[in-house]
């Protein structure tokens, strides 16, 4: 009982860290409209900046996907923390836009080193026959550390000064506390390999998992591109169109779909990992469905309504999608395939994110994100077909 105690008490230790991660990823959301009025660039150069981030996680995924598998999760995540501390730098010394990139490049990198050794680690903390518990506090502190960005910015910029500053100050500040609490506690893989092991490697599935994987990676694709709209230009859309001056509303509406997506995964326990896909597919489509809603009509409920419904559907398809992934990979290859994962999903945060800011200049913002919820609208009702016509099987190993 108390082992169990000790095991959990590690496991949500981990889950601490890893919000604090992935809360550093999207801590400049808010911030975007007064870059824009201090260094005066467009909606496109934002989409960019934001994609930067994406192809540093893409670039991690592809490079050093497995590095915790083969250097222990310690070590990764110690690395993680340097980058998100090096990022934190860029943006208290920004006076330009290439500190912008800079900045993010690394943020990126850091959540590439998170997004497969974080969620592997929580998961081996926890005691045995918590797995499925375990999943839930891996994707709710990654999904909550990123709602928590937004959040934290969003409310020092509005009520406290220095509004450039004060939140990447205080973000340095958790990483570096963050770095003491992963050295006291203990590395989970058993053979370590030093760090010349690690080699890049194209995505490569295990034969269990590539019949789940499908499925589940055109669901993640999805919620990730929703996500990667709401984090990139609605800040520029809620202060244009709706007249939104306050960082701390535009904190919090972002903040929401990431903490609705919380929501959306502790139903998967209920709901199960099979109908949790297809289920999570249709409630994308209603919150894109409303995003476009409030793009032809400039209603801030419809923004607020999208945020929430369609984090919530992200929700139920990432979890499920995660568990599913997770439950069919042999253990020395687990992160390697989570990465894998979060590579496509990622993917899915940059590509129509660019998509959009390169349409801004001809089409105008709203239409631009009109074509883009067309678009995901179309990719995920093809999603949810595929899945009720293949539906993953429950307890897939």
């Amino acid at each position: 009982m108390a082992g169990d105690r000790q095991g959990w008490l590690r496991c949500l230790l981990g889950g601490a860290v890893f919000v604090v991660g992935m809360a550093g990823t999207t801590l400049p959301t808010p911030l975007y409209p007064l870059y824009q009025e201090a260094f005066g660039f467009s909606e496109l150069i934002v989409t960019v900046v934001y994609a930067v981030y994406a192809f540093g996680v893409i670039g991690v995924l592809l490079l050093a996907g497995d590095a915790s598998d083969t250097v222990g999760r310690r070590p990764a995540l110690l690395w993680g923390l340097g980058f998100a501390v090096a990022s934190a730098v860029c943006f208290l010394c920004a006076d330009g836009l290439g500190w912008l990139y800079a900045g993010r490049l690394l943020s990126g990198l850091s959540a590439g080193l998170f997004t497969g050794a974080a969620t592997a680690y929580v998961m081996d903390l926890a005691p045995p026959g918590g797995a499925p518990r375990a999943t839930l506090v891996a994707t709710a502190a990654n999904m909550g550390g990123l709602g928590c960005g937004p959040l934290l910015a969003g409310l020092l910029a509005e009520y406290a000064p220095e509004p450039l500053l004060l939140p990447f100050a205080v973000h340095l500040a958790l990483a570096l506390l963050s770095a003491v609490v992963v050295l006291r506690l203990p590395e989970t893989v058993r053979e370590r390999r030093p760090l010349s092991a690690v080699r890049p490697r194209w995505p490569a599935l295990p034969a269990p998992v590539r019949p789940v994987f499908v499925p589940a990676a055109l669901a993640s694709f999805v919620g990730f591109a929703l996500f990667g709209v709401f984090t990139s230009v609605s800040p520029a859309f809620l202060a244009r169109f709706l007249h939104v001056d306050s960082h701390a509303v535009t904190g919090l509406v972002v903040a929401l779909a990431f903490f609705s997506s919380t929501a959306g995964q502790l139903a998967v326990g209920r709901v199960g990992v099979p109908r949790s896909l297809p289920l999570g597919c249709a409630v994308l489509f209603a919150g894109l469905a409303l995003l476009a809603g409030a793009l032809a009509t400039d209603l801030f409920a419809l923004v607020v309504l999208a945020a929430v419904v369609g984090g919530t559907g992200q929700g139920l398809t990432f979890r499920a999608a995660l568990s599913a992934v997770a439950g069919a990979a042999p253990e020395d290859r687990r992160a390697a395939v989570i990465s894998t994962l979060f590579l496509v999903a990622y993917t899915g945060i940059s590509l129509p994110v660019i998509g959009v800011g390169l349409l801004t200049g001809p089409l105008g913002l709203e239409r631009a994100g009109l074509v883009f919820t067309g678009c995901m609208l179309l990719l995920v009702a093809c999603a949810g077909a595929y899945l009720l016509r293949r539906p993953v099987r429950a307890g897939a190993r």
